[in-house]
């Protein structure tokens, strides 16, 4: 289904007599009060059928409400694919950038420290200063935050001086 058919379909709302007959099969299930000239109300169930929004049956016509339904699931967008096991983490923990809380079990932990340490540019050495603040970006406890690094060979640590020593590596 196309743009074409949205168009058609609404342009058949939109006319008065295809309207009026649409809506009274809707509404009393036959077309008698409508309103038109039966040669009237004969052209505008031609276009309404043609447009997929009435079929003839063998006790009359009836409006196809499910018209509207197919085109809807036509121009849905496809669905997004489902986010991994890091993203849903990711997504529970953090709130507009910032940690809502240290995550408790490794796995979780892990997922949360590879991406803070992105923050941290390969080969570059960081006084401690300058760590805290980037972590304290994320969450209160920088100094937990710093430690759980270190702890899980993220971050290196040598007289004050920090590097990134692991996790991933955006390219």
């Amino acid at each position: 289904m196309s743009e074409d058919h949205i168009r058609r379909v609404l342009g058949l709302l939109s006319q008065d007599d295809t309207l009026r007959v649409f809506s009274a099969l809707v509404l009393h299930g036959t077309t008698g009060d409508c309103g038109l000239a039966p040669d009237a109300e004969r052209r505008a169930l031609d276009r309404l059928e043609r447009g997929g929004l009435v079929a003839r049956g063998p006790d009359g016509w009836h409006a196809r409400r499910e018209r509207f339904r197919e085109l809807l699931h036509a121009t849905a967008p496809p669905p997004a694919p489902a986010p991994d096991a890091e993203s849903r983490v990711l997504q529970t923990f953090l709130v507009e950038g910032r940690l809502r809380a240290i995550p408790t079990r490794r796995e979780k932990r892990l997922a949360v420290l590879g991406y803070i340490a992105r923050v941290f540019e390969p080969g570059v050495r960081y006084p401690e200063k300058d760590v805290n603040v980037a972590l304290r970006a994320f969450h209160d406890d920088y100094a937990a935050l710093r430690r759980y690094l270190i702890d899980e060979g993220l971050l290196a640590r040598e007289n004050n001086v920090y590097w990134r020593s692991g996790g991933p590596v955006d390219v």
